[in-house]
């Protein structure tokens, strides 16, 4: 479970609007029993630098940056891809929504 790893949400409640979850958490703190997501959508009108796209099995998505939150590590089971070299945009995203630039 590494940092930028990417989840396919099994949570029957959100995963229709929010199919995947980017695991943010810094490796450091993989003792944790949580890791804190962003949903990933692909209906939504993203805002400049606070929602940037990745393509996830062919689909277009949205990094969903207001609605992070903390989830079970047992909720982050199936690994569909990591976005790693797409460090700099997914910081950019979580600084903007903190300190608004």
């Amino acid at each position: 479970m590494a940092q930028f790893d990417v989840y396919k949400n099994t949570n029957t409640a959100s995963s229709q609007l929010f199919p995947y979850l980017l695991n943010i958490q810094n490796d450091i703190l993989s003792s944790l029993k949580t890791r804190v997501v962003v949903p990933l959508c692909s209906d939504q009108s993203p805002i400049t630098h606070l929602n940037p796209s990745f393509v996830i099995e062919n689909i277009t998505v949205y990094m969903s940056t207001s609605d992070m939150a903390g989830i079970p590590l047992s909720s982050c089971s199936k690994v569909v891809g990591n976005l790693e070299e797409k460090r700099s945009e997914i910081i950019n995203a979580l600084d903007f929504l903190v300190s608004g630039f």
